[in-house]
């Protein structure tokens, strides 16, 4: 479903040049890769995510290989096939945890049940601050309405950049949770980027960087 070959990237400045790992995964397995801080973990996340483009190698996910696509072409394929937790949360200040839920949705062009977005938000401990604005909410909050937003639509491809380094041992435990369990649900690869141990039980494929 997922497969990497030769992946490298050089920084345009003629800086390192970064070689990574093979990566061959059929539809639903999982992947968790370690590596400290400065190794390139964030930087293979957005090769994976078609948000930066390789030096050389090759990308293919569901038999398409992502660099020939345009950008618009990319933007789409992601929009409908990638889930992303990205360490920082993106969002729209005005937007409420709710509306924010409802306009991923839109963008990946997928209607969902309103139960759906309630079950996830349960989940992840979110319900009673559904209908507050993204800007009340704690560091930690953030992050996991960064999850809920990467698994809302069912992608076929979750991708995690640090998703629970926020987060304290409970929510940390319950966040991988949800991670997994939305993965075996839809079918999803999942892989997770991170330098947390914690979470190194929970799966059985590992790559270090």
């Amino acid at each position: 479903m997922i497969s990497t070959e030769n992946l490298q990237f050089s920084y345009p400045n003629g800086g390192v040049q970064l070689r990574f790992p093979d990566i061959s995964l059929d539809k639903g397995e999982e992947l968790l890769i370690l590596g400290k801080s400065g190794i390139g973990k964030t930087t293979l996340l957005h090769l994976l995510a078609g948000l930066l483009q390789p030096s050389t190698g090759i990308i293919k996910i569901n038999g398409t290989t992502t660099q020939s696509l345009s950008n618009r072409k990319m933007d789409q394929f992601r929009g409908e096939n990638i889930g992303i937790v990205f360490q920082r949360m993106h969002t729209i200040p005005s937007l409420t945890v709710i509306e924010t839920l409802k306009l991923r949705l839109y963008l990946a062009k997928k209607k969902k049940p309103y139960t759906h977005l309630d079950t996830i938000l349960k989940q992840l401990n979110l319900s009673t601050h559904k209908n507050h604005r993204v800007t009340e909410l704690s560091t930690g909050q953030l992050q996991r309405l960064g999850i809920a937003c990467a698994v809302i639509h069912s992608p076929s491809l979750i991708l995690a950049d640090e998703p629970t380094s926020s987060l304290d041992d409970d929510h940390c435990n319950q966040s991988i949770e949800l991670l997994k369990s939305q993965a075996k649900q839809s079918q999803s690869n999942l892989i997770i980027i991170t330098h947390d141990t914690r979470i190194t039980a929970a799966f059985d494929t590992i790559i270090t960087l």
